[in-house]
């Protein structure tokens, strides 16, 4: 009978299955910083961490700048330029990706502990510097 009931709310959605205790989903809203992005550029990027996997899944969405030839995420303050963290898969020629990358363990850590000291940054051949970015955030 109990299974039969869990089997019944879970086809009507009532019954959802908990997320994995590891993944923690983040977003960056993403604008042409000043005075060196794309002023006409913007996107949004989600992410899904897996701190279990070591593994960041990501869809990233960018339009009003040049093909894409770079992403990443960074390890700076929203004021500040930094290093790459983790290289992303630049978005393809409709402004999209989907795909997932793996980074240390350490860097995991730190982005979950500190997301807004991490930001994700897409670069074309006309702003090499980023045409695009955006700090993350829970």
């Amino acid at each position: 009978m109990k299974i039969r009931l869990v089997l019944a709310l879970a086809a009507f959605g009532l019954c959802a299955m908990p997320a994995a205790a590891d993944e923690v989903r983040l977003s960056a809203h993403m604008m042409g910083a000043k005075p060196v992005g794309d002023p006409d550029g913007m996107g949004h990027a989600t992410f899904k961490v897996d701190a279990a996997k070591n593994q960041i899944c990501y869809d990233i969405m960018v339009e009003g700048i040049a093909p894409a030839s770079m992403a990443h995420i960074h390890k700076a303050a929203a004021d500040s330029s930094g290093p790459v963290a983790v290289p992303l898969t630049k978005p393809g020629a409709d402004g999209k990706v989907s795909a997932c990358a793996t980074a240390s363990a350490d860097v995991i850590k730190d982005i979950l502990a500190n997301p807004g000291g991490y930001y994700v940054n897409v670069h074309n051949a006309e702003f090499g510097g980023g045409a695009i970015r955006g700090q993350l955030t829970k």
